[in-house]
């Protein structure tokens, strides 16, 4: 039997926990549920319907580890044939001595602190992870490892697919503006490292200016104009 299609509120409308977005045959989505033909927000964010596909952009939420996910955390604890990360998820991360170490790793022998020590950071891939037990992580691939410079900026994850972009745009302007090269963790930390401290802030002030607009629409070519406006000044004083 057809079913009049209703939705209540309009694409980027804010809804809270609990609001009735739609009714009829529409497709729940992300953060909403169903209850007969009415579909509910389950999330506090900004509703996205398509193709008769309603969901729920959340504003606020934390990170679940998937694997193969790029992660930027910090040893908070050595033990005996590994570390524990904070990777900025309910979730706490293992390193094991096996995926840090390149030659094959003897707790005996090898002194975990001579590799990384509490409180430093690194670039890690997620290789495991089920509800049975914490992510584990490797720092054996290229371009991971021990974060040796830069600067650190945390979003909330959600933001992460806008900070990159549609097929990569917005995080390619930052590079090509800034020269500043960007590792973007999945968990929502960035680490930026540039030719000078100055050009490493304009990129954090351009990634937060992201995670605040992340629901408008022409935000790239907003982000574009900060950026030169931001080097204009510099170039007047010199520190361009």
């Amino acid at each position: 039997m057809w079913k009049e299609l209703i939705l209540f509120y309009e694409n980027r409308d804010l809804v809270i926990p609990g609001d009735l977005i739609a009714k009829g045959d529409y497709l729940g989505g992300e953060n909403t549920f169903r209850m007969n033909d009415e579909i509910y927000a389950t999330r506090l964010g900004l509703v996205s319907c398509s193709n008769k596909r309603v969901s729920v952009v959340a504003l606020r939420s934390f990170y679940v580890p998937s694997v193969n996910d790029i992660v930027i955390g910090k040893i908070i604890e050595v033990g005996i044939r590994g570390w524990t990360v904070e990777i900025n998820s309910p979730f706490l991360a293992l390193l094991r001595g096996s995926d840090a170490f390149s030659k094959p790793f003897n707790p005996k022998n090898d002194e975990l602190t001579s590799i990384l020590d509490i409180g430093d950071l690194i670039i890690a891939k997620i290789i495991a992870y089920d509800r049975t037990r914490d992510p584990l992580l490797t720092i054996r691939e290229h371009g991971l490892g021990k974060v040796r410079s830069g600067q650190i900026v945390v979003v909330t994850p959600t933001k992460i697919p806008r900070v990159i972009g549609r097929k990569g745009s917005m995080i390619n302007t930052l590079k090509n503006e800034t020269g500043c090269n960007i590792t973007v963790g999945q968990n929502g930390v960035i680490l930026v490292k540039g030719r000078n401290p100055v050009m490493e802030g304009i990129v954090i002030k351009a990634i937060k200016m992201i995670e605040r607009e992340a629901h408008t629409t022409g935000l790239t070519d907003r982000v574009t104009d900060m950026i030169k406006k931001e080097k204009e000044e510099l170039s007047k004083i010199g520190r361009a």
